[in-house]
């Protein structure tokens, strides 16, 4: 079943074209990686499949309704969205943190009810944070930082997850904790996932279709085998690189292609 589609759309802050004639749709269950150079327009195609921007061209449809037009708080029922930073929470412990996913289920001027509560403690079980409730947000390392943010998207249990920069600044341990709990979510759950990421590898190993972008345009859209080959990567990122074959999962591994020194 088609969550959301995304028909020839394009997007500018002035000119040029910051994304253009950009299609695809997403589905319950598929976990779609965004990959690209710096001002290829990722995060704003991100911004627009939120709602958050409203297309110059073409249109971004959420359960066939234009995302930009809805209510926020309706399509915050159905996405959740991840950004890079956030501004204004680090003061409130991680419960507290969590629990504020639950606002866009709650009436006008109303508390959260039982039922509130008892998502957010599944989510915090599921999402191994329950050990850290009652730590301000500003005192965790940024790996339970990080996983908190997400266990406050999860607890507005959404059908769809956006998520910029998930892995940014974490270490090898926390980048795979990170997208290890997203994958488990995303096959149980089948939450549907688009990532925006810059790193290659991790979205080769994790995401199970690729769209590459170039300059605002779509280069390619496929499963990681088919798009991150050395033609499509040399010629987007402008680097000559290597790919191998990750000897457990069979996806492509990307490396520079380094002189010998």
């Amino acid at each position: 079943m088609t969550l959301m589609k995304i028909d020839q759309l394009g997007f500018r802050y002035g000119d040029p074209w910051v994304l253009r004639g950009v299609t695809f749709s997403l589905a319950q269950g598929d976990f779609i990686g965004i990959l690209g150079p710096n001002g290829s327009g990722k995060s704003t195609l991100l911004r627009l499949l939120s709602g958050v921007l409203t297309p110059r061209e073409g249109q971004a449809l959420l359960e066939g309704r234009p995302v930009h037009a809805m209510k926020r708080r309706e399509v915050a029922r159905i996405i959740a969205v991840v950004p890079q930073s956030y501004e204004g929470i680090f003061a409130f412990s991680a419960r507290e943190v969590v629990l504020m996913g639950r606002s866009p289920h709650l009436p006008p001027w109303s508390f959260e009810a039982p039922h509130d509560f008892a998502v957010v403690e599944r989510i915090m079980e599921q999402t191994d944070t329950r050990q850290l409730a009652a730590r301000p947000l500003d005192q965790l390392s940024g790996g339970e930082r990080q996983r908190v943010l997400i266990a406050r998207a999860l607890a507005q249990e959404p059908r769809l997850l956006l998520l910029d920069e998930p892995t940014a600044f974490l270490d090898i341990r926390h980048q795979v904790e990170i997208l290890n709990l997203i994958k488990s979510f995303n096959k149980k759950e089948k939450l549907a996932v688009v990532a925006v990421t810059h790193d290659i590898n991790l979205a080769s190993l994790y995401c199970d279709r690729i769209i590459l972008l170039d300059r605002g345009e779509v280069r390619d859209d496929g499963v990681p085998e088919a798009v991150l080959t050395e033609e499509n990567i040399e010629r987007v990122y402008g680097t000559p690189v290597l790919t191998i074959r990750h000897k457990l999962t069979g996806r492509p591994v990307v490396a520079p292609r380094a002189e010998a020194w």
